[in-house]
């Protein structure tokens, strides 16, 4: 194993931390009712600060090229500026030089979920594991990986172990919360997005996730009060104005419902929750997003 500088950790840790948003953009929000998987993009830069950034960074990797961290790094700022496979070849790099290395493991396996590369992103997910037992960020991953492929036994044992190795994750309650709801056990998924919002309240997955369990267990008052919150983070979301229409149609506001699916389908024109909606719905009230 090639030793790194001692400036070397402080490095891996801000590879890690900076594909976070990738790994949280890598999170499923599947509900009760049917609907599409999502999975949240990754905002490109408009500054052009993630184009300085990794000029910069490509000269500390040219001044210190058996440097894993360097790799590590500028890979990291590829993945948030949307170049995937130069994420992954940096990654790779990264690896060669350090094989043991879990944060990069961790980061190339965020990069192929990314590029579609699932199994690909499995393999790596694992070998983050095996080099560093303790890395939670990978039993995050790998768990994503197995909900999305319906393993759900070993996605809520990874799950488990990481919320064991990072109480504070909220992340890892999201995901965990996803697993159950997608069990059919809403009511503990519930208690998961909970714990998920009490960590972090400040992003708009845990509570669209919840809102489709409270909208599963008839509490659509509840439901809508999560939908608003989400759509206060991000009013783009297609399925956050479906699923508030399918709350405010089951608590019989079918003028709020219309408004709702109309905004999901100008957003999504092809949502299937606001499709089925407005077929549902439409009649008295008049359209008003024409």
């Amino acid at each position: 194993m090639t030793s790194v500088s001692l400036r070397a950790p402080r490095t891996v840790l801000f590879g890690a931390l900076a594909l976070a948003s990738v790994a949280l953009g890598g999170c499923e929000t599947v509900g009760s009712a049917a609907g599409p998987r999502q999975y949240a993009v990754l905002e490109a830069d408009t500054t052009g600060a993630t184009n300085v950034n990794i000029a910069s960074l490509t000269e500390v990797v040219q001044r210190n090229p058996n440097d894993a961290a360097a790799y590590n790094t500028r890979g990291a700022a590829y993945a948030r500026a949307g170049q995937f496979n130069e994420a992954v070849g940096d990654f790779t790099k990264a690896l060669q030089i350090d094989p043991n290395s879990g944060s990069a493991y961790n980061n190339r396996a965020l990069a192929y979920r990314q590029t579609g590369r699932n199994d690909a992103a499995l393999q790596d997910f694992s070998k983050a594991i095996t080099a560093d037992p303790n890395y939670g960020p990978a039993y995050i991953g790998r768990a994503n990986v197995l909900r999305a492929q319906g393993d759900l036994d070993r996605a809520l044992s990874d799950l488990t172990m990481a919320i064991r190795l990072m109480p504070e994750s909220a992340e890892a309650y999201h995901a965990r919360g996803l697993v159950k709801q997608k069990q059919g056990q809403e009511a503990q998924a519930i208690a998961d997005f909970d714990a998920a919002i009490d960590r972090n309240p400040f992003v708009s997955a845990p509570y669209a996730a919840r809102g489709q369990s409270l909208i599963a267990t008839n509490q659509y008052d509840k439901a809508i009060e999560d939908y608003n919150a989400a759509l206060n983070v991000n009013n783009k979301d297609a399925t956050s104005w479906a699923y508030r229409g399918l709350a405010y149609e089951k608590s019989n506001r079918r003028k709020e419902a219309m408004e709702n699916y109309q905004r999901a389908s100008v957003i999504d024109p092809n949502n299937p929750i606001a499709r089925q909606g407005l077929g549902r719905v439409q009649g008295g009230v008049g359209s008003l997003f024409n």
